[in-house]
């Protein structure tokens, strides 16, 4: 297939999980704020199984399996954890393998790239800013981007990365039940990334097809 004849015109990711390893960070600032309320810290790798609908459900979770906590209190140790969160959130966090080498390509290709997530969009500017990506992104659509309820799993930050992409053709990548029910909503093609914090076996996600590396997305962004 020649370059000029690759099908999208625009391609939006996912970021925790998808485009960077994340969860290193994350876990660190939720077990500071659990520590300030009295809580056991959990071990990184439940961290990642943690990930998922943004930091608030993520130290929800934590909260959650360990009896939990009224309103007030928690949203006293969420405004912690968000506060910690700012100050280290790109100490052990990575690009995936693969990662600037597939963005490149697909920039070759004059193909638009956007980031769609459901953290904070100053964070996610400033982690892909610490790690040099942001560069290559002309949109970068965060959780609260969009306003109350827009999140992902709505359509709605899909639906504005393709008009800041200019408009046309979009497929979506990412590694969580979210992602796909989003990119469903906004009736565009969704690629899983069975190797991040899949809230289920990435081939089960319902997404049209699953990758294992993110070397593999542009040939399944082909075969779509």
């Amino acid at each position: 297939m020649a370059m000029t004849d690759f099908r999208f015109d625009i391609v939006g990711f996912d970021l925790d999980g998808t485009l960077l390893e994340t969860h290193r960070d994350l876990g660190a600032a939720v077990n500071h704020a659990l520590d300030l309320g009295g809580f056991a810290p959990v071990p990184a790798d439940h961290a990642s199984d943690l990930i998922g609908g943004g930091a608030k459900i993520m130290l929800k979770k934590a909260v959650d399996e360990q009896g939990g906590l009224p309103e007030d209190e928690f949203r006293r140790l969420y405004k912690a954890m968000l506060a910690y969160y700012a100050e280290h959130n790109a100490v052990h966090t990575r690009p995936y393998p693969h990662a600037e080498e597939v963005l490149r390509e697909l920039a070759a290709r004059r193909v638009q790239l956007a980031v769609v997530t459901n953290k904070f969009e100053s964070f996610a500017r400033q982690i892909l800013t610490t790690l040099g990506l942001a560069e290559h992104f002309v949109a970068i659509i965060g959780g609260d981007t969009m306003g109350k309820g827009r999140a992902k799993p709505a359509p709605d930050p899909i639906i504005e990365a393709r008009a800041r992409g200019g408009g046309g053709s979009i497929a979506f990548v990412g590694d969580s039940s979210y992602d796909v029910m989003a990119a469903r909503a906004a009736e565009v093609p969704v690629v899983a990334a069975a190797y991040g914090y899949c809230d289920k076996p990435g081939s089960e996600l319902g997404a049209d097809t699953h990758i294992d590396s993110l070397a593999e997305l542009i040939p399944a962004l082909e075969r779509l």
